[in-house]
């Protein structure tokens, strides 16, 4: 146990204040261990992998967090199938996973490359970019139940899988016969997970226009899994989403807004020209997901905006970030996401919804 610790080292935005207690877990044993300690005690708890998808306040979090710090990963091979189960423990960092799934010629995740953050947290959030989404090959998810006091595997359709959203996210929110509610942390705790991945030297076939052009081929068709993989981190690049200490740009918490998943009446308000996806990825039939970014863009939020002596800005590469330019508080931070957040509002009547955990601030 480790105390002194600030969650702006903890977070990959770099704002936070103290927290009460920082716990690193070698073992299942230990992370669980540290939960059901948390738990017992009633004691506010975080459980936080690479830090990149949460916005924590100035006052700090009084309380437990608590880091899984194993990278166990194992295989295996489905002869009968074609394909490999691939099991990671939480605390492995997302990365690895897919640089080894391209590696060894496992398909399925290779348009989620440059992705920050650990294996736990992609169940939760559902993550997904360029065409993929973890839901697509996620087989199972081994929980700890913070209600029940007992580890739980949880099937694919256990999950209830919607756009960057799960039953396990939800779970934050539903109180258990106690009246307890589990917020910050859901109250399934994610162990590890399985993924059911084919084998092949070329990519599940592309969804996403903009990587197609890049690599010179059709939306639908396949790229040798190397190449998708260097497309997608080259354009995560351009846009400030891959991780560089020395770059302000990147210091973010990734997108900070989800697209908006609209009933079709209201996205037939929208201006002609803004886009337009049917289905909205999970939503009702007639929904329709329209682009954050583009909401932001034209309610006059450009790249590099930021509040009159803010040092919280968006991205200059990408206005889906939100950035810490060096030494912003997360007040500054919230500060620019509710003006950005009231803007697009006002301008197109559309509130966007953050994607990040917010821990001791709300929007």
């Amino acid at each position: 146990m480790t105390r002194g610790s600030v969650l702006a080292d903890l977070t990959t935005l770099r704002v936070g204040g103290p927290v009460g207690s920082l716990i690193d877990a070698a073992t299942e044993e230990e992370f669980v261990g540290a939960v059901r300690a948390a738990d017992d005690a009633r004691t506010p708890l975080l459980v936080l992998g690479g830090g990149s998808n949460v916005v924590c306040s100035d006052e700090g979090f009084d309380g437990a967090v608590v880091r899984d710090k194993r990278a166990e990963v194992s295989v295996q091979v489905e002869g009968a199938h074609g394909g490999v189960t691939v099991t990671a423990s939480a605390g492995t960092p997302w990365a690895d996973v897919v640089s080894r799934a391209v590696a060894e010629g496992w398909v399925g995740i290779e348009a989620l490359a440059g992705i920050p953050g650990s294996v736990g947290a992609t169940p939760v959030q559902n993550v997904g970019a360029y065409g993929q989404e973890v839901s697509d090959v996620i087989g199972s998810v081994r929980t700890w139940d913070r209600s029940e006091a007992r580890v739980r595997t949880l099937a694919r359709s256990d999950c209830r899988f919607a756009y960057r959203s799960s039953a396990l996210k939800g779970s934050m929110e539903v109180r258990d016969p106690g009246g307890r509610v589990w917020r910050p942390t859901p109250r399934f705790v994610v162990l590890e997970v399985s993924f059911q991945l084919r084998v092949g030297a070329l990519s599940a076939p592309l969804q996403y226009g903009q990587l197609a052009d890049v690599l010179g081929i059709e939306v639908g068709e396949r790229a040798p899994l190397a190449e998708v993989r260097n497309a997608v981190l080259a354009l995560r690049r351009s846009k400030g989403m891959v991780l560089d200490p020395d770059d302000h740009d990147t210091w973010s918490s990734g997108s900070f807004f989800t697209n908006p998943i609209l009933a079709a009446g209201v996205a037939a308000q929208l201006p002609d020209n803004a886009p337009r996806y049917p289905g909205g990825d999970g939503g009702p039939i007639d929904s329709v997901k329209t682009s954050a970014a583009w909401l932001i863009e034209r309610a006059g939020f450009g790249r590099g905006f930021a509040l009159p002596g803010s040092r919280a800005a968006l991205s200059s590469k990408h206005t889906l970030a939100l950035t810490n330019t060096g030494g912003a508080s997360g007040d500054e931070v919230v500060a620019l996401a509710r003006h950005i957040r009231d803007g697009v509002r006002a301008a197109f009547g559309v509130t966007l919804e953050p994607e990040p955990m917010l821990v001791g601030i709300e929007l």
